[in-house]
């Protein structure tokens, strides 16, 4: 065992402490490197997550490839996600989805239904996985990150029918050809989601509190695309860093919207 590494016990206490409760669906976003060291490593987090949210609960995390090979859900790593993500998706009983490249995988009572087939754009849109635990009022839960990667935060973004999708490429299996094909999807930097943690904190909708040795948060996938909205329908660009202040993604956002159709 790690000296100082956190054992299950006091995971499931810390999870209890912000409001995670058996048969919870929960979306989960994770750093081992955040909260590390805990006994059984990423695993162990999972085991800790499963048992906090019992047989009845789901248990939901990113499982994006990034589209520079085909998409198998059996045999295509994760990219980008953590390790955490990485070993979740390879779990017995553990559904993934089909999207190309922004896919997630889940476990437990809502699975078969979080993770089935969806249309590719948009990938975060009400009929997407993350729309799909909103409709079941999930809860979002970051272990050791912020909401810059909240994808919840995604599917605000599409209600709001924000003018600035990009094209994202992706490889895809046709027949027996392998072609490249493109979806349109709100890509762009995440930093300013920030704002909206700001705004679930001053209302005291999300709760804060230690995770291993990292700090975590835990909001309903509800409250969080309601205050999201709000702020898209104070300035639908908030999200963007300002126009040529040396954001590229933010950049390629803006020039998506600067070339819609007036």
């Amino acid at each position: 065992m790690n000296e100082g590494a956190t054992i299950r016990s006091t995971l499931l206490a810390q999870l209890g402490a912000l409001g995670v409760r058996t048969g919870d669906c929960l979306l989960v976003h994770a750093s081992y490197r955040a909260i590390r060291p805990i006994v059984g490593g990423p695993h162990g987090v999972i085991e800790a997550l499963r048992e906090a949210i019992g047989v009845g609960g789901t248990l939901v995390m990113p499982s994006m490839t990034g589209g520079e090979q085909v998409y198998d859900a059996a045999t295509s790593p994760t990219r980008k996600m953590g390790v955490i993500a990485e070993s979740f998706w390879r779990q017995p009983a553990v559904r993934r989805g089909d999207h190309p490249t922004s896919t997630f995988a889940a476990w437990g009572r809502w699975s078969a239904f979080i993770a089935a087939p969806q249309a590719w754009t948009p990938a975060h849109g009400p009929d997407s996985p993350v729309g799909r635990v909103c409709a079941v009022d999930g809860k979002v839960l970051l272990l050791g990150v912020g909401h810059d990667a909240n994808t919840t935060i995604h599917l605000a973004e599409a209600l709001a029918e924000a003018p600035y999708m990009v094209d994202v490429p992706c490889l895809v299996r046709e027949g027996q050809r392998i072609v490249r094909r493109t979806y349109a999807e709100h890509d762009h930097c995440t930093q300013r989601f920030a704002l909206v943690g700001q705004r679930l904190r001053a209302r005291g909708l999300q709760r804060e509190g230690p995770f291993g040795h990292g700090a975590a948060i835990l909001a309903r996938s509800a409250d969080v695309v309601a205050v999201a909205r709000e702020i898209l329908a104070a300035g639908i660009t908030a999200f963007l860093h300002d126009e040529g202040g040396g954001c590229a993604e933010c950049d390629e956002a803006w020039a998506a919207l600067r070339a819609r159709p007036a």
